[in-house]
């Protein structure tokens, strides 16, 4: 028996030309459809785990809202298909502009990258060991994943050891999850650092400033918008954190390194 976010499949595994039928598990995917205020917002794919935290996240990630004041309502249907949000404010008007991101199950963002945002100001600085340790923690943490695969993982942290998890199949989802979750525990952001399994990609950026967090870390790469986001944002973006080794692309005096002036 899996735990939510995964069920029972029996497949055929093959090793050295020998088959064995194997009684495992599969991860769980289903559409969830957000409303707020009576109005359809957007429908994501995603594994039905912390829906309430993925849409309070979205929400919080997309400017919908700033705090969790700004709720006066948050259910889920019975077969939790659906998400129903009620703002304290009644003037909501959905955003006209849509952005298909390069996000596992089909991400979207109303977030216009184009914009002149203000870089996350934070006085973090840790050093690489830091960074790896938090990696190790986030592999720890991936319960779906060691069960089933098929699944991304994220954690919030301070230097010392995370502070929140989230898996999702949909990467830029766990950092939705992760902003979710801590606006519901009453946990500041800010200053925090984010470590992901997925790929780096603008609209992972974008959800880190929105949080105001100064170092994103994944054990894959960064795109290339992501990383110009990074540099006008003030964020230090660490990629292929495995074993002992990374590579620190943008502000690497977070991890105790010098700019590179000579690019």
């Amino acid at each position: 028996m899996y735990e939510p976010g995964a069920i029972s499949y029996t497949y055929w595994s093959i090793r050295d030309g020998q088959a064995e039928a194997v009684a495992g598990g599969v991860i769980d995917e289903t559409l969830l459809s957000l409303y707020v205020n009576g109005q359809e917002l957007a429908t994501m794919m995603c594994s039905p785990v912390d829906c309430e935290a993925l849409a309070l996240g979205f929400l919080f990630n997309e400017g919908v809202i700033v705090s969790l004041a700004d709720v006066s309502l948050i259910r889920a249907n019975v077969p939790r298909t659906t998400i129903d949000v009620f703002l304290t404010h009644a003037n909501f008007a959905p955003p006209r502009r849509l952005t298909l991101t390069s996000g596992c199950g089909g991400g979207i963002s109303f977030q216009n990258l184009a914009h002149d945002y203000p870089p996350v100001e934070s006085d973090l600085v840790i050093t690489p060991q830091i960074v790896l340790d938090r990696m190790h923690d986030l592999n720890h943490c991936a319960g779906l994943y060691r069960e089933v695969r098929g699944v991304h993982a994220a954690i919030l942290s301070d230097a010392d050891g995370p502070l929140l998890c989230a898996e999702d199949i949909g990467r830029h989802n766990t950092i939705d999850k992760l902003a979710g979750k801590a606006l519901l525990d009453g946990i500041e952001t800010r200053d925090l650092m984010l470590v992901s399994s997925g790929r780096i990609s603008s609209e992972m950026l974008s959800k880190a400033r929105q949080m105001g967090i100064p170092i994103v870390a994944s054990r894959t790469a960064p795109t290339s918008i992501s990383v110009q986001l990074a540099q006008s944002w003030n964020i230090c973006v660490v990629g292929y954190v495995r074993q002992n080794g990374m590579r620190v692309y943008t502000h690497p005096q977070r991890v105790g390194l010098p700019e590179i002036t000579d690019r």
